[in-house]
């Protein structure tokens, strides 16, 4: 209950989602404090509008080879070693997920423009050779709902329906 008052509306005070939740503020703080030790609740965040801030939103997807990953690029991957390279090339990673289908990874980032965006799935497969053996790159046009959040412009769906 906590956890949903929170995904909700974090920016909620723990008064606030005590009351939500009929909980003292205490009680409120013990679970959030223990969500936070286990790691359910990795941080928080807030959930911007890209357009407002002249950026594209875009996912990347990744199929990768059959060759066997070495130690060390495995070691790259799993701690984002590249990630200041991209940030210095105007790419901001947003979300990042190892997936199951016909891809193995999705990347979610921002970015000014097109241009920006492919050179960014370039310099992934440049970094990680012989390891990606195809990529998907699709622009988000429209967001309804972000992190349990519904987008306060609804309308602006209309422009693409």
């Amino acid at each position: 209950m906590v956890l949903r008052s929170l995904q909700k509306d974090s920016k909620n005070n723990i008064h606030s989602i005590a009351e939500h939740c009929g909980f003292s503020r205490q009680k409120v703080q013990r679970i959030l404090t223990r969500l936070e030790e286990e790691q359910v609740i990795w941080g928080y965040t807030v959930i911007t509008d890209e357009k407002k801030q002249g950026l594209l939103k875009y996912v990347l997807l990744i199929k990768r080879s059959m060759d066997k990953i070495d130690k060390e690029t495995a070691e790259k991957i799993a701690f984002q070693e590249f990630d200041q390279e991209y940030m210095k090339q105007g790419i901001t990673i947003e979300s990042s997920y190892f997936i199951h289908g016909e891809y193995d990874w999705m990347i979610i980032f921002t970015t000014q423009n097109l241009r920006d965006a492919k050179k960014f799935s370039t310099l992934l497969i440049e970094n990680y050779p012989k390891i990606i053996a195809k990529v998907n790159l699709m622009q988000i046009l429209y967001s309804p709902k972000t992190h349990h959040i519904i987008c306060p412009n609804p309308g602006s769906l209309l422009e693409f329906l």
